[in-house]
């Protein structure tokens, strides 16, 4: 991966918060901003208009997920794509273990790829759906962005999280209306479900994610 590929794109500087955000790791997110405005864009992983905001709209707003993230988790990121939010939490917490699960092969060239190149041995890339390692694999954590309707994000995550393990699901502001439509289906069960804010007044709009959490196993 040259990240260039013959294409002239200057990313935007990092902002003050990005330097509190990935800390040591600040050079390293640096150079995965200039994958994603690069070979991010001529591969279609992301859209020409994302790279000057590729900071506040991508990085940050995924790196900040990690204040729900307790210390040396194993993470499952569900339609890893490019690599968001899983690479993001890789490179900004290196205490976690990261398994991207992407099942499209140029995506997961690409994040193989930008693995190696951002020398990071804390993550693994599954070429799978997820639903392929439901009774193989699970996870302390689940993150998801705006994969798919709760209904049937909550289908392919929850078989995948350990029990009183979460999902964190990065979602819009339409998710209060996604969960009092999933309430009223009961597709919740005994889950422990929140609404939650990371980064509020850091960052503009802050992350908003659901969070589920599994029962916790009995003593």
């Amino acid at each position: 991966m040259s990240g260039r590929s013959g294409v002239s794109r200057e990313t935007p500087p990092p902002p003050p918060l990005a330097r509190a955000v990935f800390a040591a790791s600040l050079p390293t997110a640096e150079h995965y901003a200039r994958l994603l405005a690069t070979d991010g864009v001529t591969r279609g992983l992301i859209g020409p208009a994302e790279a000057p905001r590729l900071w506040e709209r991508h990085l940050l707003n995924c790196a900040l997920l990690a204040d729900g993230i307790e210390v040396a988790a194993r993470v499952a990121d569900l339609g890893s794509g490019a690599g968001l939010p899983g690479l993001a939490l890789a490179i900004s917490r290196p205490d976690l273990s990261l398994t991207l699960v992407e099942p499209a092969l140029r995506r997961t060239t690409f994040l193989e790829e930008a693995v190696t190149v951002l020398g990071l041995d804390n993550v693994e890339v599954v070429r799978a759906r997820a639903e392929e390692l439901h009774g193989r694999r699970r996870f302390r954590v689940v993150t998801a962005r705006a994969l798919a309707p709760l209904d049937r994000l909550l289908r392919w995550s929850m078989p995948l999280v350990e029990p009183g393990g979460v999902l964190l699901a990065m979602k819009g502001r339409a998710v209060a209306g996604e969960l009092a439509s999933a309430s009223a289906r009961g597709l919740l069960g005994d889950y422990d479900v929140s609404i939650v804010e990371y980064g509020a007044g850091k960052i503009l709009p802050p992350t908003t994610a659901l969070r589920v959490e599994t029962a916790r196993p009995a003593d």
